[in-house]
This record gives structure tokens, C-alpha cells and sequence, in this order.
């Protein structure tokens, strides 16, 4: 489990490629600075499990299902993304519950400052709409942000927007996005556990 908080901006050193996964090596000294084979480092907001490790990087694999629900698929060598390392039980959770299972992607699609702030609108996928809702908590590259807006319910292109502070926009990449990029978005747990539920009641009521 993670909280959302990231601890440091590592770069991706080593990427390979097989048919239906990769092996990606990111260099991160405070992420492997306690790690151990086996533990857990989100990545942008995936969860991937240590297999190597040197003083200052790691090495995970990366599955099929994972590259196809991620920004994974299109990782390159250079490419700087956010690390968080699993939390510990009794830490403080600054941010909020994070699995490291995303839900897919979302593009940016415009930017707007506003002072010190810098508003960002990605897209929604219509099946995560529901699970996105003004004042909640969501996972975007694996950053805990509060949403701050989103779009009405009745629009066909649902959007969500997020409004960023200086130190949020220096301490992770979500500072370095363009408009047209894409990020990893990983919702609610709470709130998808509260949509399974009302699904399944919704099946008995119907079969009753």
C-alpha cells in the first residue's frame, strides 16, 4: 500500500523488451535505500516488485496487463517518473490509499495558471467517471491530489480537473506535463468498493 506522497523523481535507465512484457531498470537512491528483494516501489503510480538492486537504482518486471492499463507501454530510457516506496505500517497517511493498480490513463488536455497554482484537465473514460467526484481523492501518477473539478454528468467527454501547488509541481513530475501527455490514474478504493456493492445489489434486486 502506498499513500500518494512521492519521495523522489528517478530516471529510467535500462528498458527491455519481450513479447508481452519489459524489464525496466530506474535509478532512485532513496528508493532503494532500504530495499530488499521483493519489496514494492510505485512507479508513476504502478506497483512493481524489486528483482535487482544496486546502491542507487532497481530493476522490476513489467506484465502484459500492466502495460496495457499504463503509461508502461511507451517507457523509454531518460524518461524521469515518480517513486514512492510501500508504506510502513503506523506511518502517517498524508495522502491517502493508493494500491499502485491503476485504472488506466488520461490525457491533459489543458493547462491553466492561476497565480502560484496550475490547474490541470485530463480526460475521464466514461467507466471511471462515476468513481471521480469534486473535493474526492485520485491518483495521478501515482500523486494524491484532491480533485477540484469535474465535468457535468450529462457531457459525453467527462474531465476531471486538478489544482496543483508549487511544491506538488517541483517534487513530482506532474510539473513537467504538456498538454497531449498521458498518466496513469488510479481512483478511489473506497469508492470503487461502494460501486461494487451497489452493482451487486442492483443484480439481486433484479433477479428477486
Amino acid at each position: 500500500m502506498f499513500t500518494g506522497i512521492i519521495e523522489e523523481i528517478g530516471t529510467v535507465t535500462a528498458v527491455t523488451r519481450s513479447v508481452s512484457s519489459l524489464r525496466l531498470s530506474v535509478q532512485g537512491p532513496l528508493a532503494v535505500s532500504d530495499a530488499r528483494h521483493g519489496d514494492s516501489i510505485a512507479v508513476s503510480g504502478v506497483c512493481l516488485t524489486v528483482v535487482e538492486q544496486s546502491d542507487d537504482s532497481f530493476t522490476a518486471d513489467v506484465m502484459g496487463q500492466t502495460l496495457a492499463m499504463s503509461t508502461l507501454d511507451t517507457v523509454d530510457v531518460g524518461r524521469r517518473v515518480n517513486l514512492e516506496r510501500a508504506a510502513h505500517v503506523g506511518d502517517r497517511l498524508g495522502g491517502h490509499i493508493v494500491q499502485g493498480h491503476v485504472d488506466g490513463t488520461s490525457r491533459l488536455e489543458s493547462i491553466r495558471d492561476d497565480g502560484d497554482w496550475r490547474v490541470l484537465r485530463f480526460s475521464l473514460a466514461s467507466d471511471l467517471a462515476r468513481l471521480v467526484v469534486d473535493k474526492g481523492s485520485v491518483a495521478v501518477d501515482g500523486t494524491s491530489l484532491t480533485v477540484s473539478a469535474v465535468a457535468p454528468a450529462e457531457l459525453a467527454q467527462q474531465w476531471f480537473e486538478v489544482s496543483l501547488i508549487p511544491e506538488t509541481l517541483a517534487a513530482t513530475t506532474l510539473g513537467e506535463l504538456r498538454v497531449g501527455d498521458h498518466v496513469n490514474i488510479e481512483t478511489d478504493i473506497i469508492a470503487r468498493h461502494v460501486e461494487r456493492m451497489l452493482a451487486r445489489d442492483a443484480a439481486e434486486g433484479n433477479n428477486r
